[in-house]
């Protein structure tokens, strides 16, 4: 029953744009976006325990890159998008040093802190970012040959990231290393007594957790063909907390309900809602007042109390 769901899923994805209009093409693929971005956050939040505040940071400054590059510097998609990746990953690699001195609300805090430094950079260092007019001219890549400025050759292009971003996630939380994580998250203590590092485990998870937003990113100023400071934001950070929290973290659902929510919310019904915000936060405190464990885990408990009790 379960593979007959995603199998039927996967096809419904793949098909999509024969079926619909331009509007929810574009809206499908801003989900997409907003799901990587989410899982890659539910591995910090769900799997590591560790709740961050600054996650946006990765996916604008791999936006940045890319668009400063290519608009300044005269660099092709290809190679920008490959000095964008290592960037931010690096980045993460250094914020990771410097926010696991940490754990907790001061870990959160730590985060918060960095992701702001990089929101004031993109403001004030207008002779590279253009402060608050933001970067436009950036022009979608030519994978293979194929161009992307279609609706529709974007989307499957985002969808098949989704997927493998999807895939190499699941594979992550399940290997050996991501049980030692999930070992890290609930007895750190234990974890090290038995001759595990935990600092050195959640450092790798932070890189790979920032990775994953970094691809995000590079489809986020694609899609826009544009970039902000605001893609920086807490705002951003807060919005995919929220998606992993109302969708369930520690999941692998959870993040891509919960994205998918927030994600419509805003692109969708914002449009006949003026205070979306509000619907967003009474969704939110229904969720955690009838299903505290996230959107996912509370319609499994569900599932399984109504097929117990049929006969």
């Amino acid at each position: 029953m379960k593979k007959l769901a995603i199998i039927v899923s996967a096809v419904l994805l793949v098909a999509l744009p024969l079926f619909s209009g331009e509007f929810y093409i574009n809206l499908s693929t801003q989900v997409l976006i907003a799901v990587i971005f989410a899982m890659s956050l539910n591995l910090l939040v769900g799997y590591g325990g560790m709740t961050s505040l600054g996650h946006a940071s990765y996916m604008g400054l791999s936006g940045y890159i890319v668009a400063i590059l290519c608009t300044q510097h005269g660099f092709g998609n290809g190679s920008a998008a490959l000095i964008s990746i290592i960037g931010t990953t690096v980045c993460a690699a250094l914020f990771g040093l410097l926010a696991l001195r940490a754990t907790g609300l001061s870990f959160l805090m730590i985060t918060l802190a960095l992701s702001q430094v990089l929101w004031g950079l993109a403001y004030r260092m207008t002779s590279v970012t253009n402060g608050d007019n933001g970067i436009t001219g950036i022009t979608r890549p030519l994978p293979f040959g194929v161009s992307l400025e279609s609706p529709e050759h974007f989307y499957w292009f985002t969808l098949l990231v989704s997927a493998l971003g999807f895939g190499a996630m699941a594979i992550f939380v399940r290997s050996s290393f991501g049980s030692s994580l999930k070992g890290v998250r609930d007895q750190p203590r234990r974890m090290a007594a038995l001759g595990f590092n935990p600092w050195m485990i959640r450092w790798l998870t932070f890189i790979y957790s920032g990775f994953w937003a970094g691809i995000a990113g590079l489809l986020y100023v694609y899609y826009h063909k544009y970039i902000h400071p605001t893609s920086l934001s807490i705002t951003n950070s807060a919005e995919g907390l929220l998606g992993v929290i109302a969708g369930g973290s520690g999941t692998l659902g959870g993040p891509v309900v919960g994205a998918a929510l927030v994600s419509l919310l805003k692109n969708y019904a914002s449009a006949y809602i003026e205070r979306w915000n509000m619907l967003l936060g009474l969704i939110f405190l229904l969720i955690v007042l009838f299903m505290p464990t996230g959107i996912v885990p509370g319609a499994r408990k569900l599932l399984n109390r109504v097929w117990r009790t049929q006969p």
